[in-house]
């Protein structure tokens, strides 16, 4: 199931009949995904339709109660430690929310601690300091560039609180955190909600780069981009199986994952 691109390897997303119920009753349900490593996978429907549950169950952060799905070799939704091992989340709203009130530089030094201490193997920390510490700035160095995130272009360069950013500079600075993680799969949730024409091109041309690296990228949306692999999610009826049209109101969407990531445990 795995994959390499340009060296670098990804991961294949499938699923079979993949659903999750929770306390308000179905969050998704009847996914099927046939998605190559490398593919840009777009979760297509109107808020309510159950498409942030499908984005974490993927990532192996909600354990899904009806089918299956693989991720690259593992299965879900057995195998969801696994699944996190080798996933990563930019932004996800009540999941990654960035403090406003740190810097850019502040996000980047705490993730960068998180993963040298819990990302890598135990020998990894028995390694001089001095390497230890070349390796995380570039990790860092290489998630920034991957992300298009320029430090000296914001307001106050590195030292520029989150509060400052502009929302496509918020999705850019997301990706980057994840992307020390140098995950095979990075799942990002409302990728075009509230931006202009040109910022919701600019996300999907970062995001569809991203996937020309090897990177297989999970992206939430109101209309998934051409060339995408679409995945369409929407409320159904349990007799006829046909799909309802979700609400407008993003409140819905918000407690219908907040319901979910209770019912299912949310890791």
């Amino acid at each position: 199931m795995d994959g390499s691109t340009d060296g670098v390897h990804a991961a294949a997303v499938t699923a079979e009949d993949f659903g999750l119920k929770g306390p308000r009753g179905w969050a998704f349900r009847g996914i099927d995904i046939d998605a190559e490593p490398g593919s840009l996978i777009a979760l297509e429907g109107p808020s309510g339709s159950g498409r942030t549950c499908l984005l974490l169950a993927l990532a192996g952060r909600m354990r899904a109660t009806e089918g299956h799905a693989c991720v690259g070799r593992f299965r879900l939704p057995k195998q969801l430690a696994a699944v996190r091992r080798i996933s990563g989340l930019g932004p996800v709203p009540g999941v990654t929310d960035l403090d406003p009130a740190l810097t850019v530089a502040e996000h980047l030094h705490e993730r960068a601690l998180l993963e040298r201490r819990f990302g890598g193997p135990l020998r990894g920390l028995l390694r001089p300091r001095d390497e230890r510490r070349k390796e995380t700035r570039l990790r860092v160095d290489t998630a920034l560039a991957a992300a298009g995130l320029d430090m000296e272009s914001l307001p106050k360069g590195r030292r520029t609180s989150v509060r400052d950013l502009e929302r496509l500079e918020i999705l850019r600075l997301s990706v980057a955190l994840a992307l020390i993680g140098e995950p095979l799969v990075l799942g990002v949730d409302d990728t075009d909600l509230k931006l202009s024409d040109r910022e919701r091109a600019e996300a999907w041309g970062l995001l569809q780069s991203l996937t020309e690296r090897g990177t297989t990228v999970v992206a939430v949306c109101g209309e998934a981009p051409e060339g995408a692999v679409v995945v369409r999610t929407g409320a159904r009826d349990e007799e006829t199986g046909r799909e309802e049209p979700g609400t407008d109101d993003d409140t819905d969407d918000d407690k219908e994952t907040a319901d979910a990531l209770a019912e299912a445990g949310r890791t």
